[in-house]
């Protein structure tokens, strides 16, 4: 990674995607290639980018818009707008502070910060340098539940409000790029930390199947702690509506960025019929190529109460650490700001189904 961004950097950004041609330059291009990269041919990777823009817009006029709130809510707690922050492996080629810093920016934002198992600097670590943040801790059920559980204690113990169990990785996707780059994960306290994990390509990831994640292991990770939980990486509506029935508090609908299983769907293919299955019983989230304000108001007019951004808060981070970051969810917001009007609405809650035509082909 170079020298940091200067201001000038950051006011040649105007969209999401102007970030990532400057992290491009400021990252090792292993690094670039583990975050930007996707499974065998990258199928599902390509689609997450235009899945979004399928759909098209029935707005409305002659409303009400004089004043537009775009704050969204996510388990109860308002925020700045409807999106949190993924949660992304090692921060830290990002930025010598890592997830320090992308908290710090998800936090002056007003948005949710998911940190990863898979992090370059501890849970406490975060929780000391913001503790007002929103902080959520993912759980990747590496080595085995019991040691699954001492990290999701640390996470309740150091005041992270919610565990976002991710369920679409019992083995790790086949990732070609990083097989021809060579590159190796740095090392990660939260599983590093584990010496019977011994050195991995992917910090332990691929151990994932032999802990045996299933349905019943969700219900006994219910009282390892008081935080509500979120079961990301769900695309079947049945799989929803079982979580649903097991009471968790949301799922995430998501194909993983298409990291995992090539030619899965995408996001916006299934969330109407995930939110029809799951009833109104949890929150239902989309994540996965989100990368306008018009992504968000599809998702939401799918059904989704947010959305999850990952690769461009990455790229941000990148980019102006702190700064980086905070620019990115203010742009989504400028974005939002502009689009509720337009399409007659003055709430996120107002936008619904009637606002979208049928997807074009």
């Amino acid at each position: 990674m170079t020298d940091m961004a200067t201001s000038s950097d950051l006011d040649r950004v105007i969209t999401l995607a102007d970030f990532e041609p400057i992290a491009h330059g400021r990252m090792a291009g292993p690094a670039f290639d583990y975050v930007a990269g996707g499974s065998w041919d990258e199928v599902t990777l390509a689609e997450n980018d235009v899945a979004w823009r399928r759909f098209r817009f029935l707005p409305r006029v002659l409303r009400d818009v004089r004043t537009v709130d775009v704050r969204g809510e996510f388990l109860g707690r308002k925020a700045a707008i409807p999106v949190a922050v993924a949660p992304m492996a090692v921060q830290g080629m990002a930025h010598p502070d890592g997830e320090v810093e992308a908290c710090r920016g998800a936090a002056a934002a007003g948005i949710p910060y998911i940190l990863s198992t898979s992090s370059s600097r501890t849970m406490e670590d975060v929780a000391a340098a913001v503790p007002d943040a929103e902080r959520w801790f993912q759980l990747y059920t590496v080595q085995s539940f019991e040691y699954s559980r001492t990290l999701v204690e640390r996470a309740e113990a150091a005041g992270y409000r919610a565990l976002v169990v991710t369920v679409d990785l019992p083995v790790l996707g086949r990732r070609e790029r990083d097989v021809r780059s060579g590159f190796t994960l740095p090392e990660m306290p939260h599983v590093g930390e584990a010496d019977t994990l011994g050195p991995s390509r992917y910090g332990a990831l691929e151990m994932q199947r032999g802990a045996g994640l299933t349905w019943q292991w969700i219900e006994e990770m219910r009282g390892w702690s008081s935080m509500p939980i979120i079961l990301k990486g769900i695309l079947a509506p049945a799989d929803a509506a079982r979580a649903a029935e097991l009471g968790v508090a949301g799922i995430v609908v998501s194909n993983h960025g298409g990291r995992q299983l090539d030619r899965a769907v995408t996001a916006p293919d299934v969330l109407e019929a995930v939110v029809n299955a799951v009833a109104g019983r949890c929150e239902v989230w989309a994540d996965g190529g989100i990368r306008r304000a018009l992504d968000i108001v599809v998702a939401v007019a799918l059904g989704a109460s947010g959305v999850l951004v990952g690769r461009p808060f990455y790229w941000a981070l990148a980019t102006a650490g702190r700064s980086g970051v905070e620019r990115a969810a203010e742009l989504l917001r400028e974005e939002l700001l502009l689009a509720l009007p337009m399409l007659g609405a003055s709430t996120i809650a107002e936008i619904d189904r009637s606002l979208l035509a049928s997807a074009g082909s």
